[in-house]
């Protein structure tokens, strides 16, 4: 990590974000051990430097579209972590009210419009999103993350060809970590990848060290600044790794012993770690970063297990209701 001229308070900051996103997944986590979490958790331990990375280099009126594996993008766009996590214990007071779970986090108050539990499907509303901000003659950008098994489905050519052809302010993030699920997504993947097919649409693209959240900084903030200034979509494809298998259940079996060691000297964590200490920011201060994370989210799942669940009368509010279809459609 190449320091440079970088303010060490930003760093000290992404290093409290980080750290924050990866007590929130384990704290996820405890509640899938606990059987306490409705549905699968999909963690993104490991890839923590994008989610802080990009989300440092939006405004508050920006939004932000996500994946199944969104808690980290949530968060660092300013959700409570209580709510989330009531939100993944299906409780009363979640994001959600508690019943929308852990693919379908979204909280409209920061500009978080979804996770989504059907992949690059978020693609797509991201274009619509970006649409709906031009027509209206507004300064605001959407964030799209997704991951690299997303860009062997349709929507992806499809949101990436509207958002090109109308110079949409979206910015589509790539969190390139290898695998599509469990499988090893070059071995399902023609070309030249992700960021090769966003430029044969014509989507200006950089590709970024995605553990280095110096580096996905800089770079999300030069290419959101273009999209700023009317030069319409830009692609980020970011190469990262997660720790964990697919999903908290899935012991990631298929991935070779070797790889997952030498992976761990890339923890963008470790490497923050590092850096904030050559820079002359003491251990006990660092130690401190990582124990008041800990500290909020355990304090955020303990009272997340104290919450009660919705009552059964919510069950069809937020639900529209046009009637029988037989009635209005034959």
């Amino acid at each position: 990590m190449n320091l440079g001229n970088t303010d060490i308070e930003r760093l000290r900051a992404h290093h409290r974000m980080m750290w924050r996103i990866r007590a929130l997944e384990q704290a996820a986590l405890q509640g899938l051990a606990d059987k306490l979490v409705l549905g699968a958790i999909h963690p993104s331990i490991g890839q923590e430097a994008v989610a802080s990375g990009v989300i440092a280099c939006l405004k508050a009126e920006d939004l932000l579209l996500s994946t199944h594996r969104g808690h980290g993008h949530t968060l660092a766009k300013g959700a409570s972590s209580e709510a989330m996590i009531r939100e993944l214990l299906g409780r009363e007071g979640g994001t959600c009210g508690g019943k929308g779970g852990s693919m379908h986090i979204a909280d409209f108050g920061v500009g978080m419009l979804g996770a989504n539990g059907v992949v690059s499907a978020n693609i797509v509303i991201a274009a619509g999103a970006a649409h709906a901000i031009k027509l209206r003659g507004e300064n605001r950008v959407v964030a799209c993350f997704f991951g690299d098994g997303a860009t062997n489905r349709g929507p992806f050519l499809e949101g990436l060809n509207w958002a090109a052809v109308f110079k949409l302010p979206v910015l589509f993030i790539c969190e390139d970590n290898g695998y599509a699920a469990t499988t090893r997504t070059s071995t399902m993947t023609a070309g030249g990848g992700p960021g090769v097919r966003a430029r044969a649409i014509g989507v200006e693209t950089e590709v970024v060290d995605g553990n280095d959240v110096i580096a996905v900084e800089e770079a999300a903030r030069r290419l959101i600044g273009d999209i700023r200034a009317g030069y319409g979509p830009r692609f980020l494809h970011a190469h990262t790794w997660r720790t964990t298998g697919h999903t908290g259940a899935d012991p990631a079996t298929y991935r070779d012993a070797a790889e997952v060691e030498a992976k761990k000297e890339a923890d963008p964590l470790k490497r923050v770690h590092e850096a904030l200490m050559v820079a002359g920011v003491s251990a006990s201060e660092l130690q401190a970063d990582h124990d008041q994370a800990v500290r909020e989210m355990t304090l955020a799942y303990e009272a997340a297990k104290a919450a009660p669940f919705p009552p059964a009368n919510v069950s069809f509010t937020d639900v529209q209701d046009i009637g029988s279809p037989l009635l209005g459609a034959f």
